[in-house]
């Protein structure tokens, strides 16, 4: 299986673009963050949320599905 080259995406940058993404949408993830424990794999942490939220994330993204 070949590996896919990942893009070179800063991974504070995406974090401040989704968090006002879910902002904007009304949704507070408490404990979103960049994962710095591994930073060769530029990943971030969601945490953990109550069920509405979750529930407010799906809603929101299924609303933008029928609008793209």
């Amino acid at each position: 299986m070949a590996r896919t080259k990942k893009p070179d995406i800063d991974p504070h940058t995406v974090l401040e673009t989704l968090r006002t993404a879910l902002d904007e949408a009304g949704i507070v993830f408490p404990s979103l963050r960049v994962d710095d424990a591994s930073p060769q794999l530029q990943l971030i942490e969601l945490g953990r949320v109550r069920t509405d939220v979750a529930d407010r994330l799906a809603r929101a993204l299924r609303r933008g599905d029928r609008e793209g």
